[in-house]
């Protein structure tokens, strides 16, 4: 009987050091539900806020040779392309493909 209670708290043991790390950083981990998913947006830039944070709105496509046609409430993005010491390049009216990182929103467009 002891042998199993060794065994039991051993594994809890290694279980809280793997998750602690030996310096006591704490794990971060996510956890998903089957079906989660990346939420993603079209956008389209409509001016630079600061360095490389600009100002978008989210997009619907619509039909092919018909212009996409905005929606929603302007929101800011990171464009992760540029330095994120110096002002953005990018031009208004430029459209991108926007992904909810953690608590931010984040695209990718090469200038």
């Amino acid at each position: 009987m002891s042998s199993v209670a060794n065994i039991s708290d051993g594994r809890e043991i290694l279980e809280r050091l793997s998750r602690q790390g030996p310096q006591g950083i704490a794990e971060t981990s996510v956890v998903t539900s089957p079906g989660a998913r990346t939420a993603a947006w079209a956008v389209k830039v409509k001016s630079l806020s600061s360095y490389n944070v600009y100002d978008v709105r989210a997009v619907v496509i619509g039909d092919p040779g018909s212009l996409p046609v905005e929606i929603g409430e302007q929101m800011q993005a990171v464009n992760i392309a540029e330095s994120f010491l110096a002002d953005g390049q990018l031009s208004a009216g430029t459209y991108a493909i926007m992904f909810r990182v953690g608590d931010k929103n984040v695209f990718h467009v090469p200038v």
